[in-house]
């Protein structure tokens, strides 16, 4: 690799906390800087498709595959990194229900007063989750979402009875508890991978970071914030 490079990289919000950490651990080891910008999936997309100048970008596989089918990501080039879990969220003090099997967890959900999940990534896995469970309809008058903030503050708050998102989103949530990751017989997960631009050549410093991501010294990073490495 050469001496000094830069790696411009265009991210889902969700993975800001790994890559916080992930990020000077490569910098450190390669000599590379690396420019991350955060931002919303859908905002991502839409720039990427306007024609966004970057190296890699880290989102949510189907977004990513999408862009690749547009000739907006280098074909071939999508590695998965991460499975972001999506967890059940209460407020701190209140009881946890049972989540642990997926019959459980459909009575957690008929039970609650209110819930709250994301119009993001996870939120479009929430909403697909309850309709798969035949649970949509009974869930719409009850649902609060959570526009511009974790959902568990809007649990915290007490807007919500019970929540769900990525974990990682809400670690650092005051007054939120989180009972735990949904039943793992759901694909309880948003799977997040990294793909090169189609107009950017297949550099070895890009190379070289996205294997980083997969490195030991990252997967310690994944799993100690709350997800599991692809």
């Amino acid at each position: 690799m050469p001496d000094a490079t830069e790696i411009d990289v265009l991210s889902g919000g969700a993975m800001r906390r790994f890559l916080a950490e992930a990020v000077p651990l490569f910098e450190q080891a390669s000599g590379c800087r690396v420019a991350v910008r955060f931002a919303l999936t859908r905002v991502l997309k839409q720039e990427i498709e306007d024609g966004a100048v970057f190296d890699l970008a880290l989102m949510p596989r189907p977004e990513l595959d999408q862009l690749a089918a547009m000739g907006r990501i280098a074909a071939g080039s999508q590695a998965d990194i991460v499975r972001s879990l999506v967890g059940f969220i209460v407020r701190t003090g209140a009881p946890a229900p049972d989540i642990g099997t997926v019959d459980a967890f459909k009575t957690a959900l008929r039970r609650a007063t209110s819930i709250s999940y994301s119009k993001g990534p996870s939120g479009l896995y929430v909403a697909d989750l309850l309709e798969r469970l035949g649970l949509a309809a009974a869930m719409k008058d009850k649902t609060v979402f959570a526009v511009g903030r974790p959902v568990g503050e809007v649990v915290a708050s007490g807007e919500a009875e019970i929540g769900m998102q990525q974990i990682i989103e809400n670690q650092p949530v005051k007054g939120a508890h989180l009972v735990g990751p949904l039943p793992s017989e759901l694909r309880n997960y948003v799977l997040y991978a990294a793909g090169r631009a189609a107009a950017v050549a297949d550099r070895p410093d890009l190379r070289a970071f996205v294997a980083f991501l997969g490195s030991a010294e990252a997967v310690r990073i994944i799993r100690d914030k709350g997800m599991a490495p692809a």
